[in-house]
């Protein structure tokens, strides 16, 4: 319960100073220049292609022997319960023997 009220107290002190800070002309125009030339940025980095993808589109083509891989899907899980229920046939065919 303690943490709403200091949330929303922390809220309300960022809005109040953010009320008072942008009644100033100049620091308005300030605040929209900066807010204008961080979307710039991240526009400009994303058309750049500098994201750290290395298969993205259509990976069978460049590469099918993993996406065969893939496609098969991993049998370990089946492999452990198949196991796991072999060995408990085992213990109750023992135990009514």
């Amino acid at each position: 319960m303690k943490k709403r009220w200091i949330f929303t107290a922390v809220g309300a002190a960022a809005g109040g100073t953010l009320a008072y800070f942008m009644k100033d002309e100049d620091n308005r125009k300030r605040v929209t220049d900066k807010a204008k030339s961080f979307q710039a940025n991240l526009t400009q980095d994303s058309e750049q292609g500098d994201m750290p993808i290395e298969e993205a589109g259509q990976p069978e083509a460049s590469n099918p022997e993993n996406s065969k891989m893939v496609s098969e899907g991993s049998q370990f899980g089946v492999q452990y319960y198949n196991e796991l229920t072999e060995k408990e046939r085992e213990i109750l065919e023992r135990s009514n023997s």
